[in-house]
């Protein structure tokens, strides 16, 4: 089967997550204890931006703003509860008490739409930590690595220029053993991968000392074994959702984030 068609499956597998998953308009929390992960904050809206309820003003005193940009992992579909599973609830949950996370995710976004849909609530947020990962969907749309990298550069050069934040930025695992590729050319696959993962690079160069890669590609087999794919074949299961947490994690320790 040709790639192109391999990534309409992969498509409607976003598009047919199970209604039971879908999450609230986006909110914020404040950690004013150290919480478990249960009780960590926001979920992502499913609904546009447009039509969603505004994320509420930032405290000036939370001692951490954290904000949240991306797709369907970053809502958290896969995870028996979104709510606490997604891997930036899994981040907030670390967040010293008195801090703030607002997730902004929107399941199916591709990365232009998040710099419309997104980028402005970061922004209004004034976030001290921002994190995305947005890159598969764009893959299985067919955006060509150019186009969107210049989508990704606009967030980052947004965030960068109107925020005081530290972005990291999660780039492509190899996925060539995820079950809703399965039929792709692995070598085709791999280039496109690989090409977006340079694309993620060359963002991420342009701003050092702001902007932090988080490299989900190296050493990824863990990331897509059965065990971490969810049963849509798709989305990380919650032990795939706790290994790309960690990975953030470790990141946002290394350059001073300080979580617990």
């Amino acid at each position: 089967m040709r790639l192109t068609a391999l990534f309409l499956i992969a498509t409607l597998a976003v598009a047919c997550a199970p209604a039971s998953r879908a999450t609230p308009a986006p909110t914020a929390s404040a950690v004013t204890s150290a919480p478990a992960a249960t009780t960590a904050a926001s979920v992502a809206p499913t609904t546009p931006p447009s039509t969603a309820t505004p994320a509420p003003s930032p405290s000036a005193t939370a001692a951490v703003r954290y904000v949240a940009i991306g797709a369907s992992d970053t809502v958290g579909i896969g995870a028996t509860d979104p709510t606490s599973g997604s891997w930036p609830a899994r981040v907030a949950a670390l967040l010293p008490a008195g801090s703030a996370y607002v997730n902004l995710g929107v399941s199916g976004s591709i990365t232009i739409q998040a710099k419309d849909q997104q980028l402005p609530g970061a922004i209004a947020q004034k976030p001290a930590v921002v994190s995305m990962w947005l890159a598969v969907n764009d893959m299985n749309a067919t955006i060509q690595p150019d186009s969107y990298r210049e989508a990704l550069g606009a967030i980052v050069d947004g965030l960068v220029t109107k925020t005081d934040a530290k972005i990291f930025i999660g780039n492509v695992p190899d996925v060539r053993s995820v079950p809703a590729y399965a039929n792709a050319d692995k070598n085709q696959l791999l280039a496109q991968i690989t090409a977006y993962n340079a694309a993620i690079g060359a963002v991420v160069a342009k701003y050092p000392g702001r902007v932090f890669l988080v490299d989900l590609f190296t050493g990824s087999a863990a990331l897509v074994s059965t065990i971490t794919v969810s049963g849509d074949g798709f989305h990380p299961s919650d032990d795939g959702y706790k290994l790309i947490a960690d990975r953030f994690i470790a990141a946002m320790k290394a350059t001073g984030v300080p979580l617990r």
